[in-house]
């Protein structure tokens, strides 16, 4: 489950937005008015999304965004108007106002996704390798040291930027290519 928090402003509009959110099948972890608030609710997590808007009780949307712990996300909800003038070319993922059900969603979904998706690499990624995988990753770097005249680092990262590059695991890599050179 990713955790999802709405800080508005007015809590009547945050709970609107939670209560789309939730008929939408999104589970919100908590709503609040000022960006202190969600600091503490946020607090020791990983990751997470957090929607809110331009200006809240006691800080701009930047520093809740600067506050917030690594791994979380900001959905910056905003009239057209600043996201032009003030917001423009920052790298923040934004709806403008009016906001429709749709687009809310859809993005909402989309970031969800997203985490997940970097969550569970995260956790592929800090898993062992057997011994066997660990054989099969060397053997693929001597059939690409043998065939292409490569050196030992020169095969591995070969083997590593076409493992980032197709989105598979080094294994699974290391497996195709030997599938190629049979």
């Amino acid at each position: 489950m990713i955790n999802v928090f709405v800080v508005l402003p007015k809590l009547e509009e945050a709970k609107t937005i939670k209560n789309i959110l939730v008929r939408n099948g999104f589970s919100v972890t908590g709503i609040s008015t000022t960006g202190a608030q969600a600091i503490s609710q946020t607090d020791g997590l990983h990751d997470g999304l957090v929607i809110c808007g331009y200006k809240l009780e006691d800080m701009m949307y930047q520093e809740l965004k600067e506050f917030l712990p690594p791994g979380f996300e900001v959905l910056l909800l905003a009239s057209q108007r600043i996201l032009t003038e003030e917001v423009y070319g920052e790298g923040v993922i934004s709806l403008s106002l009016p906001l429709k059900i749709n687009d809310l969603v859809g993005t909402v979904g989309m970031i969800t996704d997203n985490l997940a998706r970097r969550r569970r690499k995260k956790k592929e990624a800090s898993l062992p390798r057997s011994s066997q995988e660990d054989a099969l990753v060397k053997q693929a770097k001597e059939v690409l040291m043998v065939r292409n005249h490569m050196s030992e680092p020169e095969a591995h990262k070969y083997l590593q930027k076409s493992s980032m590059d197709s989105g598979t695991g080094l294994v699974e890599t290391a497996q195709m290519v030997l599938a190629m050179f049979e």
